[in-house]
């Protein structure tokens, strides 16, 4: 594939693309210009361009009718619309359409290649963006976790220090924080690596039966005995009633365990992990969770933020879940589009990075684009981030309104009064609009 950014600019009047090729002739850039706008359509499907430019009043297939089709067949494009006949209507319509800018003919030069130039500039720097963002993806990616954010080199950092050292340890944080990933590569980092790592969630075992599940019966050894030689990993380990926690706590500073009918202790060489999205300590003090267990496993103790706490991560954790679930669902996406990486900056996460996986999965099931757009998130996720219906791609309607102003100011000569009457507002109004456009 070329590394240059490719332009189509779809117009009936040859002069006007002859112009815009002069205009916007560079290195780096393909342009492809064209009259037909049936067959710039049929261009801009096969070269799939970042930019399009498409005049407004065409025969077949209208300026309007093209941004449709344009953004229902790829969100990603840069849409601008070229017009003579300006309208602030006109221009409204075509942002909901999804254009990012409207330029009214005769083309003013400076500021069309000031405007078309930044958007070149872009998309240059979305690709390099995204050149970066696989490279930092790979150097962020430690043992299973992604993270660059301060909260998780910390966490990195302590993993690295106190694996090969660690006996029994606590993993605390909200729930789909990944404290599972945490476990893992403080057992692979650690000296028992090559024994068994075997992992439970407390809240699965049903009630009376933790003396059996974690200890062994008459017939299969325990948790305990399963994962001697390596690591044992209780998640929401809050679930074990504290007749058994004492029992734990005492298997643990024997290092032996007895299961009904044995003669005598099984000796058992195994580290003990335990995770919570509960605040144990409090716990304890409620008398709900043993001290001694509590304080045996606080040895050690991993914080794990939230994803809230590290929102610097979320386009790290975004790419590595697309890249994952593109290859799982067998689908070409590479991304996401800026809207809706705003979408998902915007959204509160209170199911941590667990929801932000699910949230990403279903994206990529859902797109027929290379890059995820919002309606390709779920509906929960677009109506919980109260963003209106253009992206920071698109223009909003005062900004609009203050071009449509300088505009008319434009026709009349910059006569302020004659543009106020035409615009049926006061002068006051027009200078205010006029200060904010600069």
């Amino acid at each position: 594939m070329s590394d240059s950014i490719r332009l189509v600019a779809v117009d009936d009047d040859p002069a006007v693309l002859e112009l815009i090729e002069k205009l916007l002739s560079r290195p780096g850039l393909e342009i492809v210009t064209e009259t037909d706008s049936q067959k710039g359509w049929e261009i801009i499907q096969q070269q799939q361009p970042e930019i399009v430019i498409v005049d407004l009043v065409m025969p077949r297939l209208n300026g309007i009718r093209l941004l449709e089709l344009v953004s229902e067949f790829n969100p990603t494009i840069d849409l601008v619309l070229l017009s003579g006949q300006y309208t602030t209507r006109s221009a409204v319509e075509a942002i909901q359409k999804g254009a990012c800018d409207f330029l009214t003919k005769p083309i003013d030069i400076n500021v069309f290649q000031q405007r078309i130039g930044s958007l070149i500039d872009d998309a240059r720097n979305r690709r390099e963006a995204a050149r970066l963002e696989g490279e930092m993806l790979r150097a962020a990616n430690y043992a299973g976790m992604i993270g660059s954010s301060p909260a998780m080199l910390d966490v990195f950092t302590t993993i690295r220090r106190v694996a090969p050292h660690f006996r029994c340890g606590l993993i605390t944080g909200p729930t789909g924080t990944e404290k599972d990933l945490a476990a893992r590569a403080l057992h692979e980092l650690g000296p028992d690596a090559s024994g068994p790592f075997v992992s439970c969630n407390c809240t699965t075992i049903q009630e009376g039966g933790f003396e059996s599940e974690l200890f062994g019966d008459a017939n299969v050894p325990g948790l305990l005995a399963r994962a001697s030689g390596g690591t044992l990993f209780l998640t929401e380990v809050e679930a074990i009633p504290l007749a058994s926690q004492s029992r734990l706590f005492a298997a643990m500073q024997s290092g032996s365990v007895r299961r009904p009918g044995d003669a005598a202790p099984t000796p058992i060489h195994v580290r003990l992990l335990a995770a919570s999205s509960r605040d144990l300590r409090s716990m304890v003090q409620d008398q709900e969770f043993r001290d001694d267990l509590f304080y045996l496993l606080a040895v050690l103790q991993i914080q794990f933020p939230g994803l809230v706490d590290r929102k610097e991560d979320i386009p790290l954790l975004t790419r590595h879940f697309v890249r994952l679930y593109a290859q799982r669902f067998e689908k070409q996406v590479n991304g996401l589009t800026r809207r809706a990486r705003l979408t998902l900056s915007r959204y509160g996460w209170a199911g941590n990075v667990r929801e932000l996986e699910h949230a990403v999965a279903h994206a990529c099931l859902m797109t027929s684009h290379s890059l995820i757009d919002v309606l390709d998130l779920p509906e929960y996720i677009r109506t919980a981030a109260q963003r209106p219906s253009w992206g920071t791609d698109l223009i909003p309607l005062d900004e609009v309104q203050r071009r449509h102003a300088r505009h008319v100011v434009s026709k009349v000569n910059g006569n302020k009064l004659r543009a106020a009457e035409i615009l049926g507002i006061s002068r006051n109004t027009l200078y205010k609009l006029l200060e904010e456009q600069g």
